[in-house]
């Protein structure tokens, strides 16, 4: 029998004790929300990168980047996302040994945002950061996801102009993009979905109201199947509403190896960054969580949360890991935002 070498083994204990007691999960460094998430090395690290703190005012949005290595159950600083300033709003994803960072958006001191284009990458090797392509159309709050280690997708999102329906692929070889065949559904922001399986499904969002003036909540849901042959080839079919309320903020991720593609919290109404509806007031959250089943097409309800101070909204991302799906920060009951990282149900 082949051994373990002598230093791996605290590290695996350390894993196979989170995975025991899921509460003990180190916080992050410091309470986010609006922050994008992704995970790397085989899902025993996440990546929490920019964001906004729990002062919530324009000069409390951060481009830091936390580490919380699994292995040794603590988190670490990183290099800060390049750039004058922070974002929200932005996408991460992890692919082989780097992470990617695309788009979000930036608040100035007279409340103005704007909506940028950046594309970085980060080789945590190297501990260096490094610009690529710019987004043809810049986006916030779009959903992502990767195929074959190499194309990302940029679903839909907010551009300067509005909510777009754009399905925009980055080619990571060629360092190029493309258009791939946009969804026929309402144009929306801040929905929720990603990609496993070649199949892309997203849920909800914000889109125009259509009486005029400002977002209301949109509760189309939406499965994408991506042609094997041509990448930009998608085949798209409406899905059936999902369980619970959602409709806004909802953290979600994919599962390759659970063959799902996992749902948490959000709220009823749109809501801006500091957690607020259009009357001034706090965003009520879900405490549901829910899934898409890959194989047999279907939704999923995993439950509601046994404690609603749990309910989360606005972190871009859940991060498939090791222990299962975690939600590292976010926007929780009374427009708060925490530092706590929860642990998904799957069941």
């Amino acid at each position: 029998m082949r051994k373990l070498p002598v230093l791996a083994l605290p590290a695996l204990c350390a894993v196979i004790l989170l995975a025991a007691d899921k509460s003990r999960i180190p916080p992050m460094p410091v309470a986010l929300t609006g922050n994008a998430v992704a995970s790397l090395r085989a899902g025993t690290e996440v990546y929490s990168l920019m964001g906004i703190g729990a002062k919530k005012t324009w000069n409390d949005i951060t481009s830091s980047v936390y580490v919380l290595h699994l292995k040794s159950a603590k988190w670490s600083e990183e290099k800060p996302v390049p750039g004058v300033a922070g974002r929200l709003g932005a996408s991460a994803v992890g692919v082989k040994s780097q992470v990617f960072v695309f788009g979000g958006y930036t608040v100035d001191g007279g409340g103005n945002e704007y909506i940028l284009g950046d594309v970085n990458s980060y080789f945590p090797d190297q501990h260096r950061w490094y610009r690529a392509a710019d987004i043809p159309v810049p986006v916030e709050g779009a959903v992502i996801g990767e195929i074959r280690e190499r194309f990302i997708y940029l679903i839909g999102g907010l551009s300067k102009n509005g909510p777009v329906n754009l399905v925009q692929v980055y080619d990571i070889q060629k360092n190029t993009w493309s258009t791939a065949t946009p969804f026929p559904g309402t144009p929306v922001f801040d929905h929720a979905g990603g990609i496993a399986e070649e199949i892309i499904v997203y849920v909800d969002g914000a889109k125009k109201d259509p009486s005029g003036g400002g977002y209301v909540a949109s509760d189309e849901c939406w499965m994408g199947k991506i042609d094997r042959k041509d990448v930009n080839k998608i085949v798209w079919s409406k899905l059936p509403p999902h369980p619970g309320p959602g409709r806004f903020g909802i953290v979600a991720g994919a599962g390759e190896t659970d063959h799902r593609i996992y749902f948490s919290g959000g709220s009823a109404t749109p809501h801006n960054y500091k957690g607020l509806d259009a009357e001034g007031k706090p965003a009520e959250l879900s405490p549901v969580t829910f899934a898409f089943e890959l194989r047999n097409s279907q939704w999923e309800t995993l439950g509601d949360s046994e404690n609603e101070e749990n309910a989360r909204a606005d972190t871009r991302g859940i991060a498939i890991t090791a222990l299962g799906p975690l939600i590292a920060g976010g926007t929780v009951s009374n427009a708060g935002v925490t530092a706590q990282v929860l642990a998904v149900s799957k069941k």
